[in-house]
């Protein structure tokens, strides 16, 4: 599995998000493109310790979700989102995508940094766990719209 924390990998997902534009059509789900940036900033947020959305650990979720946060195996399309980062109304696409970048900026200049928090909702990851799952939700979104 790819990690954000890899500079060639970050690179390319800055490339996918400036292909990523209205007239790529959807393949799965019901988010727009504007709602789905504003969506893939959650997870930054939460790294970045900028929200946490309220959450709080769920034992039963954490058992069996947590691991494919991760992992090599893709999510599945349709997966139901999480209700603090579903997305319902309307979304400027380019704004939305510039503070997706900026959060994406704020990531990479701490790439150096070892001491994450735990997630409020599924505690302690590694930095190397962290950095495949900002990657792998980034690029089930983007495969989403075929970017």
């Amino acid at each position: 599995m790819k990690s954000l924390f890899e500079p060639e990998v970050l690179t390319e997902i800055r490339t996918r998000l400036g292909n990523f534009t209205e007239d790529k059509p959807r393949q799965w789900g019901k988010m727009s493109h504007g709602q789905t940036m504003a969506h893939c900033q959650g997870p930054f947020n939460i790294m970045l310790e900028k929200k946490d959305y309220g959450m709080k650990p769920n034992w039963l979720i954490n058992l069996f979700f947590k691991k494919s946060m991760y992992n090599d195996k893709p999510w599945r399309k349709n997966l139901p989102t999480a209700k603090f980062l579903k997305q319902t109304e309307p979304r400027d696409l380019s704004e939305e995508k510039a503070k997706l970048l900026a959060l994406l900026d704020e990531f990479e200049s701490q790439r150096e940094r070892n001491d994450w928090k735990p997630h409020p909702g599924f505690g302690h990851f590694t930095k190397e766990q962290y950095g495949k799952m900002q990657y792998k939700h980034l690029d089930h979104h983007l495969t989403q719209f075929g970017v």
